[in-house]
């Protein structure tokens, strides 16, 4: 009778080939089992080389490279620690200069070059804190310039050009305030002219144009009204 032997630790041969691989990683790596990344191990801690990135005891965060990266852009910052972009550093206020844009005593807000700028927008533009368009300011209601658009006492609306255009429109089309498209408006009823295409009472529908060519087609259409389709 045979006996079967029993392997604690059973490898597959996946397992053989890949092992030798595994401990050629570990061994170059510089954290193991017995040497674990953690908050205990100078290696974890910035302490000024490239391995350790948390904070240290004197408050540093970084590998060297980290540290001298953040000391260079801070450098050329003019906000940093000491100097702190907020509303108490004159740096951070509108107060004539490039840097602070925050809004002054004065109410001054933006950059000296954002403030020119709008400086030279408010100028060429005829609305301003002056001269707020509202429905109480001349220049916002249709009184027959260009500026104003809002309806006017008199129930005007636009501008002059729009007006005009409007009137213009108006008067090639048949249709108006005193002549509307509806069911009581004999130009909007189909009576035999090329007006009107709702139906009348006599069951007439479209423009004579329409009605003529549906005559013709029906006329050409072997199925009718008297031989529908189909007819077995």
């Amino acid at each position: 009778m045979s006996t079967i032997s029993y392997n604690p630790d059973p490898q597959s041969p996946l397992e053989n080939i890949s092992r030798p691989f595994l401990l050629s990683e570990i061994t170059r790596n510089r954290y193991s089992e017995d040497n674990s990344y953690n908050s205990s191990n100078p290696d974890a801690i910035s302490d000024g080389d490239e391995f350790g990135k948390g904070e240290s005891s004197l408050g540093s965060v970084g590998s060297i490279t980290d540290i001298n990266t953040r000391n260079t852009t801070l450098a050329i910052n003019r906000y940093g620690v000491n100097n702190q972009y907020s509303s108490v550093n004159a740096d951070a206020i509108s107060d004539g200069d490039e840097f602070g844009k925050g809004e002054s005593a004065n109410g001054s807000i933006g950059s000296s070059t954002d403030i020119n700028i709008r400086n030279t927008t408010l100028a060429i533009n005829r609305y301003k804190k002056t001269n707020e368009y509202s429905s109480v300011n001349a220049d916002a209601i249709s009184d027959g310039d260009e500026f104003g658009n809002g309806e006017s006492a008199s129930g005007s609306i636009g501008s002059i050009t729009d007006i005009n255009t409007r009137n213009t429109t108006l008067a090639i089309n048949r249709y108006k305030n005193t002549n509307e498209y509806s069911s009581v408006n004999p130009d909007a009823i189909s009576d035999g002219d090329e007006f009107g295409k709702g139906e009348s009472s006599t069951g007439s529908i479209g423009s004579v144009t329409d009605i003529n060519t549906r005559i013709t087609n029906t006329n050409i259409n072997p199925y009718g009204t008297n031989h529908t389709y189909p007819d077995f």
